[in-house]
């Protein structure tokens, strides 16, 4: 019978080691420093909005990036 709770069941995720679960935990960690950094920030008034695009060392508008 298609559809039963038995075929429809997530298989359990599996163990991860301790070196994997070491490299998550320093992931999430260093996401969080970015984002408290990143709120740090002042606002931009008037801006265009999105990340600050001369965070490569160029500038993109309408799909046409320039270098500094």
């Amino acid at each position: 019978m298609a559809g039963s709770p038995a075929e429809t069941a997530v298989p359990a995720p599996k163990a991860l080691s301790a070196a994997a679960q070491r490299a998550l935990e320093e992931a999430e960690a260093r996401r969080l420093a970015y984002e408290a950094q990143v709120a740090a920030l002042p606002r931009e008034l008037g801006g265009r909005g999105g990340k600050e695009p001369g965070r490569y060392g160029d500038w993109e508008v309408k799909g046409i990036a320039t270098d500094f």
